[in-house]
Order: structure tokens, then sequence, then C-alpha cells
């Protein structure tokens, strides 16, 4: 099964290898995480670790929720998720670090992209727009979306004006430069999806 952990996305920042060439990393805190659930196919119908990420106060959560923490002796978290049974070992309140994971490890990396409002065709798709001469009066527009008299409707999936950004995006291939278990820290080779402190997921490729 594949090793996965929830964490957050710290900044970009720069990291020298030992010889001496730069690579742009993204900065990222993994876990540590609670083992809240262990599914099983039994009373489930199928395996899964729910792991609990980030310490958070009790009125943030809803009171089934509480309550089974409480239940389980479990500090209440912040963010929980789902992810394969990687370590059969593991149990309810067992806690998982980023040492699971080791440099030059391969992983896909999911989070929620930079949310950018409602934006036109050139800043959401790239369209290169019209002339930028006077008289032209076709600059940013989207131009024809028609389909002439037959069907006389527009394709969906046109592309157009609206909301951009905001979506779950998933990066794969990605290689994990250094691991700093003392400060669970992982730093990440190239660009991740999400602002800065947005939540993100990590998993073995």
């Amino acid at each position: 099964m594949k090793k996965s952990l929830i964490g957050r996305k710290m900044g970009m920042s720069q990291y020298i290898d030992p010889e001496g060439k730069v690579i742009p990393v993204t900065i990222c805190e993994v876990g540590p995480c609670v083992v809240v659930q262990k599914k099983t196919v039994e009373s489930d119908g199928y395996e899964a670790l729910k792991l609990g990420y980030l310490d958070t106060k009790e009125k943030r959560l809803a009171k089934p929720v509480l309550a089974d923490l409480k239940k389980k002796n479990i500090a209440p978290k912040r963010v929980f998720c789902e992810v394969e049974v990687f370590d059969a070992s593991l149990d309810v309140g067992s806690v998982v670090t980023c040492d699971i994971f080791g440099e030059n490890d391969v992983v896909k990396v999911s989070g929620t992209s930079k949310g950018h409002g409602f934006a036109g065709v050139m800043r959401r798709h790239g369209f290169h727009g019209g002339r930028k001469t006077h008289g032209s009066n076709f600059h940013r527009a989207p131009g024809s979306i028609g389909a002439c008299a037959y069907p006389s409707e527009v394709w969906k999936g046109k592309k157009m004006p609206g909301r951009f950004g905001g979506d779950r995006v998933t990066v794969r291939n990605l290689k994990i430069v250094k691991v700093l278990k003392d400060k669970n820290i992982v730093l990440i080779s190239g660009a991740i999806p999400g602002r800065k402190d947005s939540i993100i997921t990590i998993k073995a490729v």
C-alpha cells in the first residue's frame, strides 16, 4: 500500500545539494497525524485509515465527532482524511510522523489551488486576444462562441469567462529532497498547488 500523510504548505525556498546544484523546493509541514479510525472490510466494506491533523478547540467540532474523539482519548483535530492502510501495525491512537518518507522518494501532492475569482478568457484560458491597434474594438473579448445555424447552441465545455482556481489539483512525480524529522518538515522539489498554509495530502507513488 502507498504511504500517505496530511500536511501544510509553508512556502517556497531553495535547497543546495552536496554537488552545489540549486533546487527549487516547497517547504511542507507533514504530520504528526493521529489514527482516528481504522476501517476494515468486515465493519465498513473496505480498508482505510482515518487520520486527524492539527489541534483545534472543542467548540469548533460537531458534537458526535467530539464525543467519538473523547471516547478514544484523542485531542480535537481540525482536519480529517482517509488514506490507504500502508502499515498494518497502526491502530487507533497511533501517531504517524514525516519519517515514513525518505529522501529521494517520489510522491504526488494534492491540494486546493489558489482562487482567482471571476476571470476572463485571457487570464483563465490563456487566449491571445485581439489586435492592440486603434479602431480594432476587439482586445480581450472571447470572440464568437456559436456553432452556426445548426445545431444553434454553445457546446458544453466551451472555454469562456468564469470562476478561476479553487480546484482540487494533484501534481505527480515530485521528489522529496530533504526530511527534517525533528521539525516535521519535508522539502519537496518543485511547486505544489495551494496558497501558503493550505492543507495538502502527500502520497507515495
